[in-house]
């Protein structure tokens, strides 16, 4: 019963973890849009002539919120992964926590929180901006269910 209430409880944790992670990255996405920052200077300009059809800018803050989230659930995913290789030795985790590790650089250096800090943008992808994280997302977070339910 006690090992069933201290999983509820990480659960729990992680997901309100995950909705305060969400929150702070929607909130720096609209910030960051919004907000000419010194020193930061866009290096590219979208094309002249205004509209890019299929372009609009809820597609980046969603895809800035998604990716953050997945920074934060590899994170979680990598502190699990240890703390099972710390308890069992086994190789295999350490292949569990290399490929963690691995996805977290690949978010780390194409979140746009990160890209747009040197003043680089992405336009003219539309959905296809997000779709990938989305479905990291949810595999993801496959993943931390599975880990957190063994």
């Amino acid at each position: 019963m006690e090992k069933q209430m201290n999983k509820r409880l990480k659960f729990g944790l992680i997901i309100v973890i995950l909705v305060a992670v969400a929150i702070f990255a929607a909130f720096w996405a609209v910030v960051l849009r919004q907000q000419h920052i010194p020193g930061f200077q866009q290096r590219r300009v979208p094309p002249t002539g205004g509209f890019i059809p299929g372009d609009f800018e809820y597609f980046y803050v969603a895809f800035t919120i998604i990716s953050t989230i997945n920074i934060a659930l590899l994170v979680i995913l990598t502190l699990i992964y240890l703390n099972i290789y710390i308890k069992t030795k086994s190789n295999f985790t350490i292949g569990l926590i290399i490929f963690a590790l691995a996805f977290l650089v690949e978010n780390l250096t194409s979140s746009p929180l990160v890209t747009s800090l040197y003043g680089f943008r992405a336009y003219g992808l539309g959905p296809f901006e997000f779709l990938p994280g989305l479905f990291e997302f949810f595999a993801l977070t496959i993943l931390l269910y599975l880990s957190i339910k063994y």
